[in-house]
């Protein structure tokens, strides 16, 4: 990770002067394809059914259709303008199979047929080939013939020509690509005898027999697709005297049991009765369909299936991903709706005798003038005494300077310095203040006047080491801000409810925190390492044995970006930082006590939930698409809402505990289509920028003057009490710490 580099000081750190773009191709490819690995799986297993031929899928005119060809033989050649047309001759049948080749009917078919020495032909079905090559070589390698019925089975007469073509070419190329063979014979798929072709059909024949396709067509259905019954299907596929026929049964599309049980006496007892079994082309007098596929059809047959068996095994592992990441999702929202619940209810248990000493607030400020006297004021409205450190970080907006002209009490302090960055700001305050307890702000930031003495409550129990406060949006007015108001109020303090329970709090964020100055100085201070120095500080105090809890009732306000752009930089920031974060103390995992806690349940939440399964996101994403388009729509929309149904009640509920007005999550829906994509776009980013080394420089968040200081502020402590305050705490301090 990044933070192992040599890292020059301050704001504006080395960079590489080329962004990187790498990712967001890669990112392109991997998309692209899976759609492409899904519009082919739901092209060859969804759009079309698979299942037998059952009878004409519809009616229409056939005046089209030549009286040679409705009255002929069922195997028509169309090529010619004079359509001419075959039949069995007597006493000889031409078995015929259907849909296949099906890994677990095929095989026992191809067993009975070996038994009684009879050939047959099979109309195999492209994407079936593909599926299973080996099976499709064993049919011709026990002397049978193969035909094709299509790539994906649909009805021929209702597809455009372009479709057509491609139909056939393709489910040839599958052939050529499992046997090195291709065949001249083709089945329609829906078909049966040569009166019940339509218009339509006969156009799709005609085009197949300018393609140098002969049409194989039926006498004689066993209808065993209806599964009517061994006998039944036996005496359908009996003939009636000892003209030839073109026998249709099935070895695919469904149970074929009662066609394999079928077939075993049908052989014997038709051969016993003078008929002989042959291909469809010795049936009619032709010579062999079979031809060595050309070099090219050969290979581009091998790059057919590998494509459809790769993205068959791609989908499915990814369909066990999409389960996994399912399954966690709902266990996570009842882990944090279960632990919000049990978090409230100890709310209002006191932490020891009320904390009444004074605080050291240390605010660190570059180019913050559009709020920093909104953020100021507020901290002198609060009802707890408080000494006030802004540390100007070498701001270029006057910052200093409109501090000290607003004559403020002298218990507001500002130091100046030259620009180094926030961590280095924040040592100095926390090296100028004189009080143990410190909380921590940013200079965008109002207090409610109650917030801090909520937020030091806790230091009562001395095993505290930091508390987070709870950070609401000023700024919610637009799409953008609503968006980000239902984030902080469900996704940020649902999390941290149940980091304290958990005792693995990983952030106490810099809008709003508490901390003993003992155990800042115990930790060496705010580290510069990463960009999350927020992050990076809580983990370090958590390995060091303090606990870190969540005060609900120690509320600010800051100002949320209000572009998308401003959301994208400081998400960028926060989560890039999150992961060096991360890796820094990644030793956290194998160690015991409330470092081990912080490692496998604090950093082990963050990877999963923070990170790997935002990387799902775009997966989760191209799959509804898919699923609307090929699957069921009602049932993907059903799930969908049942998604959004889970995420409102915790809104709804997370709302309530805050005390915020549910009307806002009328634009939770809304999330999920610009928003989410944006926050998992942002964790791709990231996770690649960090594994690619690069460094960012800090980015600061454009102000917009939206604060405003508490109307009424609460009376202020008199200077001389909070000054001797200031003289007891400190002594006390030095005599021995609070730890």
């Amino acid at each position: 990770m990044s933070q192992r580099r040599r890292r020059t000081p301050g704001r504006h750190g080395s960079v590489r002067s080329v962004p990187l773009r790498t990712h967001w191709l890669l990112l392109t490819v991997t998309v692209l394809t899976l759609a492409a690995a899904l519009l082919i799986q739901g092209y060859t297993q969804h759009l079309y059914g698979t299942a037998a031929d059952e009878a004409a899928l519809s009616q229409g005119p056939n005046a089209t259709v030549p009286s040679a060809v409705v009255h002929g033989g069922p195997v028509i050649d169309a090529a010619a303008d004079q359509p001419r047309t075959a039949a069995p001759g007597p006493n000889t049948i031409a078995l015929t199979f259907d849909d296949g080749p099906d890994p677990r009917w095929t095989p026992q078919i191809l067993d009975v047929l070996r038994r009684f020495h009879v050939h047959a032909t099979f109309f195999v079905i492209g994407d079936q080939v593909a599926a299973n090559p080996g099976l499709t070589r064993q049919i011709l390698a026990d002397g049978n013939q193969l035909g094709i019925h299509t790539f994906s089975h649909p009805d021929l007469g209702s597809l455009p020509a372009w479709q057509r073509t491609f139909e056939l070419r393709e489910a040839q190329l599958a052939v050529a690509g499992a046997t090195g063979q291709t065949s001249s014979l083709l089945r329609p798929p829906y078909s049966s005898t040569d009166d019940a072709l339509t218009d339509r059909d006969w156009q799709a024949v005609q085009q197949a027999g300018r393609q140098g396709y002969l049409t194989v067509l039926t006498t004689q259905d066993s209808e065993d697709w209806r599964r009517p019954g061994i006998e039944r299907i036996i005496d359908n596929a009996t003939p009636a005297g000892h003209q030839g026929q073109i026998v249709l049964m099935h070895d695919a599309g469904g149970d074929r049991s009662q066609s394999v049980a079928a077939l075993e006496q049908l052989l014997p007892r038709l051969q016993g009765a003078g008929f002989h079994f042959a291909t469809v082309s010795d049936a009619v007098g032709l010579p062999s369909p079979m031809k060595p596929a050309r070099t090219v059809d050969h290979w581009q047959g091998l790059a057919l299936i590998a494509v459809l068996w790769s993205s068959d095994r791609m989908l499915g592992f990814i369909g066990w991903l999409l389960y996994a990441a399912g399954a966690l999702s709902v266990l996570r929202a009842a882990a944090v709706l279960v632990a919000a619940r049990r978090h409230s209810r100890l709310a209002g248990t006191p932490w020891g005798p009320p904390v009444t000493q004074p605080v050291s607030v240390i605010v660190p400020a570059y180019n913050e003038s559009a709020g920093i006297e909104a953020a100021v004021r507020s901290l002198l409205a609060s009802d707890h005494p408080v000494e006030i450190i802004v540390v100007d970080d070498g701001s270029t907006d006057g910052t200093a300077d409109l501090l000290e002209s607003l004559r403020l009490p002298p218990w507001v302090r500002v130091i100046r310095q030259r620009n180094a960055g926030k961590p280095a700001a924040l040592n100095t305050g926390i090296g100028a203040a004189t009080c143990e307890l410190l909380v921590l702000v940013d200079g965008d930031t109002v207090f409610e006047p109650d917030a801090v003495r909520m937020l030091v409550q806790p230091f009562a129990d001395p095993r505290v080491g930091a508390v987070s406060g709870n950070a609401k949006v000023v700024n919610r007015g637009g799409l953008l801000g609503r968006w980000q108001h239902i984030e902080y109020v469900v996704g940020f303090n649902l999390d941290r409810r149940l980091f304290d329970l958990a005792q693995c709090m990983p952030t106490v964020p810099g809008a709003v925190g508490g901390f003993r100055r003992s155990a800042l100085l115990g930790v060496g201070g705010v580290s510069e390492e990463t960009l999350a120095e927020d992050t990076d500080l809580t983990m370090a105090l958590c390995r060091a044995g303090w606990r870190v809890v969540y005060e609900e009732r120690a509320k600010a306000w800051t100002e949320a970006p209000a572009s998308l752009g401003a959301l994208w930089k400081q998400r960028y920031r926060w989560c890039y930082g999150t992961l060096q974060a991360m890796w820094k103390h990644r030793g956290a995992l194998l160690q015991r006590g409330p470092a081990g806690r912080l490692g496998r349940r604090g950093l082990g939440y963050l990877m999963l939930f923070q990170v790997l399964l935002p990387l799902l996101a775009p997966v989760v994403d191209v799959f509804a698409v898919y699923g609307l388009v090929f699957l069921d729509p009602v049932r993907i929309l059903g799930l969908w809402g049942a998604f959004l149904l889970l995420q409102l009640l915790m809104g709804w509920y997370a709302f309530r505990l805050d005390g915020e007005r549910p009307g806002a999550l009328w634009a939770l829906p809304l999330q999920q289509f610009v928003y989410r994509q944006l926050m998992y776009l942002v964790v791709i980013q990231s996770l690649c920028t960090a594994l690619a080394g690069t460094r960012l420089r800090w980015q600061r968040m454009e102000r917009y003057g939206s604060l405003r200081a508490p109307a009424q502020p609460a009376p202020a402590p008199q200077p001389t009490a909070l000054a001797d305050a200031w003289h007891d705490e400190a002594s006390a301090a030095r005599a021995g710490g609070h730890r």
